[in-house]
């Protein structure tokens, strides 16, 4: 399906970098989180915390190298999500996030980085409840590229696939190490963008080491789709060894997500006014870890100890 979608941000993105021979880096922001505040704001969508805090994030992942921004909507029950991005998304639901808020604040982002693609990841409940047709609209007004679901299954996907498709938005599925080789293929054939390879059993999370079953399942993948769509692999990405080899055993592009949330969370705790004084150190870790991370996606420092 890629083909279809040549204006597509993503598709671009993905094009420079083969071009380049560089792997891309996903990097993800949840809106509402950390520090948003809309009690007694009477429902005002379009306030935002004073500091902008997710345009702030999102910035210094960009400006240290972040190819891609996965911008989560928050949802109840997050059921591929670990124990990190479950409570950073039950704090940002409690603070009165919403999917209009989330849209509104794409928006921003989209109009400070013209040429860079965003992607939302939800789920499939928050898709129907606003109404497909109308979700899918909104979301490209706002300058999304394309859609992450995780618990939408590819059987049941044909209304959204077309939709999305029809709008020049790319649909990512999913694929785990247990997917078998016909399903994979079917999986692949309705994605564009990019397939998100799951690198572990499990929901996502912050882990020491790489299993082996995860190396093997990358490169079955790889050898088994070839050049048709590229590969990013995700859960459990949290240092640079881990984007080296994951990058070495095949992936085109790694993803950060929990990993982004725990520099959040260590520096949160101090932050008690929410100002740019309190948020610098966070923002410097964000910068340090992203900076690291795209590192080793470039070509010259994969192999290298």
């Amino acid at each position: 399906m890629t083909e279809l979608l040549d204006n597509n941000l993503l598709i671009k993105k993905f094009k420079e970098l083969s071009e380049k021979n560089e792997c891309g880096l996903i990097c993800y922001a949840l809106p509402g989180y950390p520090n948003y505040d809309y009690t007694n704001k009477n429902n005002n969508d379009d306030y935002h915390d004073h500091n902008n805090t997710t345009l702030q994030i999102v910035s210094a992942m960009v400006e240290a190298g972040a190819d891609i921004i996965e911008l989560a909507i928050p949802f109840s029950d997050p059921i591929a999500d670990g124990p990190i991005i479950q409570e950073a998304s039950y704090q940002s639901l409690k603070a009165g996030t919403t999917p209009q808020m989330c849209l509104k604040i794409a928006q921003k982002i989209r109009t400070r980085y013209p040429q860079l693609p965003i992607l939302v990841i939800t789920y499939s409940n928050i898709l129907f409840k606003l109404g497909l047709e109308n979700f899918i609209k909104k979301s490209c007004e706002s300058g999304i590229n394309g859609f992450i679901i995780p618990d939408l299954s590819i059987e049941e996907a044909d209304e959204y696939i077309k939709e999305a498709s029809r709008l020049e938005l790319a649909t990512i599925f999913l694929a785990s190490p247990n997917t078998n080789e016909i399903r994979l293929r079917s999986i692949a054939s309705k994605s564009s963008g990019f397939l998100y390879l799951v690198s572990v059993y499990g929901t996502t999370g912050i882990r020491k080491s790489i299993d082996s079953y995860t190396i093997d399942t990358i490169k079955i993948v790889k050898k088994t789709l070839g050049k048709t769509i590229p590969i990013a692999v995700g859960f459990g990405i949290s240092k640079p060894l881990h984007g080296k080899v994951m990058i070495n055993a095949g992936a085109d592009a790694i993803i950060a997500a929990s990993a982004l949330i725990n520099i959040i969370n260590k520096t949160k705790d101090n932050n008690h006014d929410n100002n740019n004084d309190d948020n610098r150190q966070m923002l410097e870790q964000i910068r340090y870890f992203v900076a690291s991370m795209k590192k080793v996606c470039r070509k010259e420092n994969r192999h290298s100890k």
